[in-house]
């Protein structure tokens, strides 16, 4: 009988298969890590640090890094949850995140992850940064006030869709999604509602239209319960160190 590959997550054994990412193997054992950019159907891009976790002493993204027997993994310390607090801060103030009046509250992994996280204040001045909305699309809203830069409908709809709608410009802190048409707009492209790439924002930009607050508030999905409680949603659907190969 072979022996089963493990490794100790926060005092917990953690049975993982070879290939398996940390945070693979967590999520398939029902244990939450906080993540942004991580998507069961993609390969793993580690651009987000929230699931950065300590590995025997030294820190590593927890979606890159391929799990081996014996590890000790650390990720629910006071350190940790300490930094991934202010991960949420700094991208709560530097994009504008008004969650009262925002279409996708209840529904948006970065407000649940700051519940989940005891993110009550933003600590850091407010950046207030302008950014177009892009209303063009007959069935599309793109609020750029309100991208991570997870690049998830970046890989969607090049992965996926095929259609290579999204890309990145810029550098640093003035880096930002832009639509890959001569004209900025969305409306210029084949984007579709329908499309992967529509399905995948972990926060308010890509909003579909005629659709706004059709749940209440109250009654929408991390409303529930927190975002750790549903993690059976972020456990990999296909095997291998991430997603699509």
């Amino acid at each position: 009988m072979s022996e089963t590959n493990t490794f100790i997550l926060d005092d917990q054994e953690i049975p993982f298969t070879p290939g398996q990412s940390v945070m693979q193997a967590a999520l398939s054992a029902g244990v939450f890590i906080p993540h942004l950019c991580y998507h069961p159907e993609f390969r793993p891009h580690g651009s987000c640090k929230l699931c950065t976790v300590k590995i025997n002493g030294r820190p590593a993204t927890s979606c890159t890094t391929p799990a081996a027997h014996g590890m000790e993994v650390e990720s629910n310390t006071p350190e940790i949850l300490d930094k991934r607090r202010t991960l949420v801060q700094m991208l709560l103030i530097e994009g504008n995140h008004f969650c009262p009046s925002c279409e996708k509250s209840g529904f948006c992994k970065l407000q649940a992850l700051g519940y989940e996280l005891g993110v009550m204040t933003p600590r850091f001045n407010l950046m207030y940064p302008t950014r177009p909305v892009d209303a063009s699309h007959p069935d599309v809203l793109l609020d750029f006030n309100r991208c991570i830069l997870c690049e998830l409908c970046i890989r969607a709809s090049t992965e996926v869709d095929g259609k290579f709608v999204f890309a990145l410009s810029g550098r640093g802190i003035k880096k930002h999604l832009v639509v890959n048409a001569e004209s900025g707009r969305l409306a210029d492209t084949n984007f579709s509602l329908t499309d992967k790439a529509a399905q995948v924002c972990p926060v308010g930009v890509i909003l579909p239209k005629r659709m706004g607050f059709a749940v209440p508030i109250g009654q929408r999905h991390f409303d529930d319960a927190p975002i750790s409680a549903h993690v059976d949603e972020f456990k990999p659907v296909m095997p291998g160190p991430g997603g699509r190969s």
